[in-house]
């Protein structure tokens, strides 16, 4: 059976005939049908997430496999959470098709070997605590679905984000995040419709899983480094927003606690020492909510 996201619609038959507004409007209208695609899949994205937690919580590694634009879709997931959420980097990977200059220079052969896949796998010495999370927007792509299959084989929590309802990979996978997009506006270019939902999908899922984890405190991701000018004044207006105090108070405990959010949040709020603080997010396993809760007890 042919797959959807390589189907064509008669409606998009003439577009290179169509004024360019309406090219335009074309475009924009299938970007918003990407999103539905999403809401869709609300319920098990959230399934996933809470699995996701457990498995972290144990220290676990969270891995992404794709190829082509989907590949480069999870890389850009697995890439933002370290500096967002200050998580590890060795604890968030990413695994493409072809290797790393795939995400530069399409080799798109390199999606049908499925023992790459196993390879690769191998080579960040895959364990039973960690994640794999298999995107692929056919659902058939043999680097991905062999991905997915050597991780349920060892005892991993898979999760596959496809948008082909007859995708394979969603039979491999203890969590199926199908997106529905349908035909794309120019046939078989799924970095389109596809793409934008497999981003707000991944979006959704790791933004719900560092949320659960306790990186983020009153809608504010209070694990950010503050590593440039703007997160600087990112984070001092986070203490202060957090604490109630000036902005020149925020700066001078950001500076005493090691430009720690966290660290300084706590020392102002309960006046304490770096030191304190420090042993007080220990003690709440490092995490601010549980920190400011206990100490005004």
């Amino acid at each position: 059976m042919k797959s959807t996201t390589e189907s064509s619609s008669k409606r998009y038959a003439t577009i290179e005939k169509w004024p360019v507004n309406d090219l335009v409007d074309g475009i924009i209208e299938g970007q918003f049908s990407a999103i539905a695609a999403v809401q869709s899949a609300s319920a098990v994205i959230a399934d996933a997430a809470d699995a996701i937690c457990a498995k972290l919580e144990d220290g676990g590694r969270i891995i992404y496999a794709g190829a082509g634009t989907s590949g480069r879709l999870a890389t850009l997931d697995a890439a933002e959470l370290p500096p967002t959420y200050n998580f590890p980097p060795e604890r968030a990977i990413s695994l493409m098709a072809g290797g790393k200059d795939a995400f530069l220079v399409a080799k798109e052969g390199a999606e049908d070997d499925r023992n790459a896949a196993i390879a690769d796998l191998n080579a960040v010495e895959l364990s039973n605590n960690d994640v794999l999370i298999g995107v692929a927007a056919s659902g058939n792509t043999p680097y991905v679905a062999s991905a997915l299959e050597y991780a349920e084989k060892t005892g991993c929590v898979t999760v596959a984000i496809f948008n082909n309802p007859h995708g394979l990979v969603g039979k491999m996978a203890q969590f199926s995040i199908l997106l529905p997009t349908g035909a794309e506006f120019v046939a078989g270019s799924t970095r389109m419709k596809a793409g934008t939902a497999q981003k707000v999908a991944l979006n959704t899922l790791s933004t719900a899983v560092m949320i659960r984890l306790g990186y983020v405190y009153q809608g504010l991701m209070v694990e950010m480094k503050p590593t440039n000018a703007k997160l600087h004044k990112r984070a001092e207006e986070m203490v202060a927003t957090l604490t109630g105090c000036d902005l020149v108070k925020a700066s001078a405990a950001l500076e005493a606690g090691g430009r720690s959010i966290k660290t300084a949040t706590v020392m102002v709020k309960y006046g304490v020492a770096a030191e304190k603080a420090e042993a007080m997010l220990k003690h709440a396993g490092g995490n601010l909510r549980r920190a400011l809760e206990a100490g005004s007890e």
